[in-house]
C-alpha cells in the first residue's frame, strides 16, 4: 500500500516553513525536492571518495570511477537501454537536446525538414531553430487544439520524404498533456526520420521503455526525478550515436592525440569531454534506486488522485480556467482567475507559504495560441497531500478576494 506519510518522512525539506507557515510545494515540474537518501549518497561522495575518474590508478579514482559508471548501468536499466554505452551523461535535458542538435548540423542540407510539436518547452525549440539557419533546414510545426492535445491529423500529413527529424515532448510541462509518442515514432520511422524525445516532464511520472518505444533519441533531467541538479541523460540508439561527430572536445573524448591528427574514443566518452558532473551522476543513480523502490505503478496512480481531487477543487472557483484538459495528462494544472495576473497570484500564495509556478513556463507558443500571457501551474509530486490541496484552495480563494 502506498503511504504518502511514510514517503514525506523521507524528504527533510517538506518539514521547514516559508513566511511562517507550513511549506507546501507545488512546483515539482520545475524541480522536484531531494529524499535524504540521496543527499546521503552526495554527501557520501565528497566525504569518503572525491577523485576524478577514469583517469587514475588509485583507490580514490578507482572507487568513483567504479561508482559513476554503476550509476550509468542503473539509468540503462530504468530506460531499457540495449546497451550501457547508449547512455551519455550530460548536464540536463537542455544539454542533451543541443549535443543531438550540433551533431545534425553535418546532416542535414537545404531542402531538408524538421517537425516539431505546438507543445515544446523552449528547450526544444530554439537549438533546432538554430539548426535551420546554418543548415537551410526548415521547420514544420504540429498544431495543438484547444484541450492542448496535438492535431495528429495534420502531423501525418507533414510528414514527407523530406522529413529527417521529429522532436517532441513525452509530457507538456506547461499543460500535462501525455502525448502520443509512439504513434508519432512509427510514423516517423516509415519515412526513415529519426526523432527525439524530451522526457524531461514525464520521467517523474512515467518508466519509459526505450526499446519498446523504438525511439531514437531520449531525454531527461535528474533534478525532476528527486536526483541533484546539473545531470540528465541522452539516450541514443548506438546507430546513431555513431554517425554523429563529437559534440565538444577535450579530455576523455579522445583516443590518440597529435597535432597531425586526433582521433575520437568510442561510446559512450566521445560525447563526454571534460571532467563530468561525478557526483551528480552518482546520485542520480541513487535518485532512480529510490523512485524505483516507491514504484512507478504506485507513484502514477497516487498521482493521479491528486490531480483529479485538485481538479475538483479549483472548478469550484469562480472565474477560474484550466488549460490543458487532455483526457490524458500528468499531475500538472495550469490555471488563470478572470482577468488577474498570474504573478500576482503567485505572490500571495507564497507569503501564504504555498510554492506554484507563474509565467510563461518556456513555453511561449503555447500561451501565444490561448492570448494570455502565462498562467499559474500547481504541479504535484507522490510526495504531496490532498490536505496540501485544501490549504492551496483555501489560500488562492483568499488571493482571488485581494485581487479581484
Amino acid at each position: 500500500m502506498f503511504n504518502v506519510n511514510k514517503v514525506r518522512e523521507d524528504f527533510p525539506i517538506l518539514k521547514r516553513e516559508v513566511h511562517g507557515k507550513p511549506l507546501v510545494y507545488f512546483d515539482n515540474a520545475a524541480t522536484s525536492q531531494t529524499p535524504q537518501v540521496v543527499i546521503d549518497t552526495i554527501v557520501d561522495y565528497y566525504s569518503n571518495y572525491n577523485a576524478n575518474i577514469h583517469r587514475g590508478v588509485h583507490t580514490l579514482s578507482q572507487e568513483a570511477t567504479d561508482k559513476y559508471e554503476e550509476a550509468r548501468i542503473k539509468i540503462k536499466r530504468h530506460f531499457n537501454a540495449k546497451e550501457a554505452y547508449e547512455i551519455i551523461l550530460t548536464s540536463g535535458t537542455t544539454h542533451a537536446i543541443n549535443m543531438v542538435a550540433s551533431g545534425f548540423e553535418t546532416l542535414l542540407s537545404k531542402g531538408d525538414e524538421l517537425i516539431v510539436s505546438a507543445l515544446e518547452h523552449h528547450s526544444n525549440i530554439v537549438p533546432w531553430q538554430m539548426l535551420c539557419e546554418k543548415t537551410g533546414a526548415s521547420l514544420k510545426v504540429i498544431p495543438m487544439t484547444d484541450e492542448g492535445v496535438l492535431d495528429m491529423e495534420t502531423y501525418h500529413k507533414l510528414l514527407n520524404e523530406s522529413t529527417k527529424l521529429v522532436f517532441c515532448n513525452h509530457v507538456s510541462n506547461a499543460l500535462g498533456t501525455i502525448n502520443p509518442i509512439e504513434e508519432i515514432i512509427e510514423a516517423a520511422h516509415k519515412f526513415n526520420a529519426a526523432v527525439l524525445i524530451d522526457g524531461a516532464q514525464a520521467t517523474p511520472h512515467i518508466k519509459p521503455d526505450v526499446q519498446a518505444l523504438d525511439v531514437d533519441f531520449y531525454v531527461a533531467s535528474a533534478h525532476k526525478l528527486c536526483g541533484p541538479t546539473g545531470v540528465g541523460l541522452l539516450y541514443g540508439k548506438q546507430e546513431w550515436l555513431e554517425k554523429l561527430p563529437p559534440y565538444q572536445g577535450g579530455g576523455e573524448m579522445i583516443a590518440t592525440v597529435s597535432f597531425k591528427k586526433t582521433t575520437y574514443a568510442g561510446l559512450p566518452h566521445k560525447f563526454e569531454a571534460g571532467t563530468p558532473n561525478i557526483c551528480g551522476g552518482i546520485a542520480f543513480g541513487a535518485a532512480l534506486d529510490y523512485m524505483n523502490s516507491v514504484g512507478f505503478n504506485e507513484i502514477a496512480a497516487y498521482e493521479n488522485e491528486l490531480l483529479v481531487y485538485a481538479t475538483q477543487q479549483l472548478e469550484k472557483i469562480e472565474g477560474l480556467k484550466i488549460y490543458g484538459t487532455s483526457a490524458n495528462k500528468t499531475a500538472v494544472i495550469s490555471f488563470n482567475v478572470g482577468a488577474i495576473h498570474p504573478y500576482d497570484i503567485g505572490a500571495i500564495l507564497d507569503k501564504l507559504g504555498i510554492a506554484v509556478r507563474t509565467g510563461h513556463h518556456c513555453a511561449q507558443p503555447i500561451m501565444d495560441y490561448y492570448q494570455i500571457p502565462g498562467t499559474v501551474r500547481a504541479s504535484f509530486s507522490f510526495y504531496n497531500t490532498k490536505e496540501e490541496i485544501d490549504v492551496f484552495v483555501i489560500a488562492l480563494q483568499r488571493a482571488v478576494a485581494m485581487l479581484a
